[in-house]
C-alpha cells in the first residue's frame, strides 16, 4: 500500500512542477520541440526548436499546453511535457561575457562565453548569477543573459 502511494506521488511530481501560475521560467527538456500557433496538435507549427535546455518564459496555460515566449519575443504553444522547470539562461551580451570566480566585477576571470551559449542558472544576487556550462562553473553578470530575473 505504501509503495503504491509513493509511486503515485513520484508520477504526479513532474506534472505538479508545471502547475505553477504563469508567468514562470522553463527550459526545453527535449532535443526537438514544435511551437504551434494554438494549443492543439491540429494547429500549424510555427517554429521548430532543436536546442535542449533553451530557456523560455511561460505566459499562459491551456490544459497540457503552455504559451511560451523565447528570447526574441516569438510566442507559441508547446506541450508541457517538453518543458522542464530547470532554470537555464542564454548569453546575450555583444562580444564575450565574462565568467568570474565570484559574483563581482573584480573577481578572478575564469573564462569568457560567446553569445548564444546556454548554461544552467543557479542563485542570483546583486546583479550576478551562478552559471554552469557542463563541468565549468562561475558567475556571470545578470545583464549578460536572458532567463534571469522575474519572468
Amino acid at each position: 500500500m505504501i509503495f503504491m502511494a509513493l509511486a503515485g506521488l513520484l508520477l504526479a511530481w513532474p506534472s505538479a512542477a508545471q502547475d505553477a501560475e504563469p508567468p514562470y521560467w522553463v527550459s526545453l527538456k527535449v532535443d526537438r520541440a514544435n511551437m504551434r500557433v494554438g494549443p492543439d496538435r491540429s494547429y500549424p507549427i510555427d517554429w521548430v526548436y532543436v536546442r535542449r535546455d533553451l530557456p523560455l518564459r511561460v505566459v499562459r496555460k491551456s490544459g497540457g499546453w503552455r504559451l511560451v515566449e523565447d528570447q526574441d519575443g516569438a510566442r507559441g504553444w508547446m506541450l508541457a511535457r517538453f518543458l522542464s522547470r530547470d532554470r537555464t539562461a542564454t548569453v546575450t551580451v555583444e562580444g564575450l561575457a565574462e565568467i568570474r570566480a565570484e559574483g563581482s566585477p573584480s573577481a578572478k576571470l575564469l573564462w569568457r562565453a560567446q553569445p548564444g551559449v546556454i548554461g544552467r542558472l543557479g542563485e542570483c544576487a546583486n546583479g550576478w548569477c551562478e552559471f554552469a556550462i557542463g563541468d565549468r562553473r562561475g558567475w556571470i553578470a545578470g545583464e549578460s543573459i536572458w532567463g534571469e530575473g522575474p519572468p
